[in-house]
């Protein structure tokens, strides 16, 4: 299934972006201290959440695929370290919790299905952004 393209736009008040997909639409701006007023996640807490939306979605589809006793999954995510500059890295911290009657097997398994999961290996691989403007209507 090919993802829908997203559509991300400002209007001048002060860092707040409104995005859309075409059918969902939602918000992001920066803190308060950054000059922004608060008003949706920073564009770092919508990278994190990709990253734990999409942990939380493939164990539970492959815990379901296996009928594991998966009760409940909950990710905290937080950046460790950024460092911008000739080489960018990024230092992600990721720790889950299972909840349910699961073995220690069970557990190890879905560990590794976590690190599986399609934006874990996006953010692991090399990323390639291109960039063009377009012609103003």
């Amino acid at each position: 299934m090919a993802e829908r393209a997203i559509h991300a736009s400002y209007a001048g008040v002060a860092y707040q972006v409104n995005i859309t997909d075409g059918q969902h639409q939602w918000a992001s701006d920066v803190a308060t201290q950054a000059g922004g007023s608060d008003a949706g996640p920073s564009p770092h807490e919508l990278l994190l959440s990709s990253l734990g939306a999409c942990t939380s979605i493939t164990i539970a589809m492959y815990a379901q695929r296996k009928e594991m006793p998966l009760e409940g999954i909950d990710v905290d995510i937080s950046i460790e370290q950024e460092q911008l500059g000739r080489e960018p890295k990024l230092q992600i911290s990721r720790e889950i919790s299972l909840r349910g009657a699961l073995s220690d097997e069970q557990r190890a398994r879905l560990l590794e299905i976590a690190n599986a999961c399609p934006i874990h290996k996006v953010l692991s691989g090399e990323i390639i952004i291109t960039s063009k403007l377009r012609t103003a209507n």
